[in-house]
């Protein structure tokens, strides 16, 4: 038998012997808008295909999913691929935003090339743009320096994203573990292991994590006409106390919760304080794609019960964010209507596409 000191981290398999209450919640309480998905990568990435759009429904009306926000909208072709299959072919169940091609900064004429992109989208059917953490981290000007999100240029076409109607969800950053260095105190380890590209810690190749998120604030405040959704919690939901700052600043910003039930599951009085000061500014989102009844029901059960240390990714054996467990939130009907698709509902302008 191997000596537990001889135990590699990447073996330790550990089972909790805490006695908890389980609650299985298999429909959002009120109809629900997931604002932060992926459908479109069945054309740009040979990995992903392409979702059964019956099926998706179906588990969508099991699960009360009223509406699904599709990000993979791109430009072009493929935006139109995307509007066919989803928004055109049932409306009102699917909202499908573009993108935007930052590299085209490096060239002459670029700001006015994604400028003209907006008008072309927007006038395809596009509801939104998804604004992607490239730029900020990989995205280069002609003379090889890195892009920001509060370039000047980024703020002229993202003010006229406002001028257009078109709602901007962005990205930028990464978990703050991201841009810490491999080492044995930080928390997210299994995880930059096993994907090492994630790691933005090389300072010589990348900006810190402060500098990224002070550029999304100076965004924000310079476009006061652009309605924003900040992804992933405001990109900081290790810091909620940063993210509240900016909700209170910018009455044009408004944040989703997902892909991070990791990190507010671990914070829930501070979870619920946020979203007790700022009802109308916070949206439900999954970032679970494929969609999944299991990823469904752990959000579900984590907004809705009061359920405690329970895993927040049950398929994994090693949990992929951290080794922690989380606790349910046991949100009031209030809140929960709003926040599962009242607030969607008021940000994107779902009840006056009617």
């Amino acid at each position: 038998m191997q000596s537990p000191a001889d135990l590699r981290l990447a073996d330790w398999r550990p089972k909790s012997t805490l006695v908890r209450h389980e609650t299985r919640v298999t429909r959002s309480r009120f109809p629900s808008v997931d604002v932060h998905n992926h459908l479109g990568r069945w054309l740009t990435d040979g990995a992903w295909a392409a979702p059964d759009v019956d099926a998706l429904l179906a588990m969508m009306d099991a699960a009360n999913v009223a509406t699904v926000v599709n990000l993979d909208g791109m430009w072009g072709d493929e935006l139109e691929a995307n509007l066919d299959r989803y928004d055109r072919a049932h409306p009102d169940r699917f909202v499908t935003f573009c993108q935007l091609d930052w590299s085209l900064l490096a060239t002459p004429d670029g700001e006015a090339a994604l400028l003209a992109s907006l008008d072309r989208s927007a006038a395809t059917g596009a509801r939104g743009v998804k604004v992607w953490k490239s730029l900020g981290l990989t995205v280069r000007d002609i003379d090889g320096t890195l892009i920001r999100p509060d370039d000047a240029r980024v703020i002229r076409i993202l003010a006229h994203a406002g001028d257009l109607g078109l709602r901007v969800l962005i990205h930028v950053a990464d978990p703050i573990a991201f841009f810490e260095p491999l080492g044995p105190e930080n928390e997210r380890l299994d995880e930059l292991v096993d994907n090492p590209g994630w790691s933005f810690a090389d300072r010589t190749r990348y900006p810190s994590f402060d500098e990224l998120l002070k550029a999304l604030e100076n965004l924000v405040l310079a476009t006061p006409g652009t309605k924003y959704v900040g992804a992933h919690v405001g990109c900081a939901a290790e810091d909620l106390d940063r993210v509240e700052r900016l909700l209170d600043a910018a009455p044009n910003y408004v944040v989703d919760i997902a892909g991070r039930l990791a990190e507010l599951g671990r914070q829930p009085r501070r979870t619920a304080a946020l979203l007790e000061a700022h009802p109308d500014r916070v949206l439900f989102g999954t970032d679970a794609y494929p969609l999944s009844v299991e990823q469904l029901e752990t959000h579900f059960r984590f907004l809705e019960t009061a359920d405690e240390a329970f895993d927040y990714a049950p398929e994994d054996e090693i949990p992929p964010q951290g080794r922690w467990t989380i606790s349910g939130l046991a949100l009031p009907d209030e809140l929960l209507a709003r926040l599962y698709a009242g607030n969607a509902r008021r940000v994107l302008g779902l009840d006056a596409q009617g």
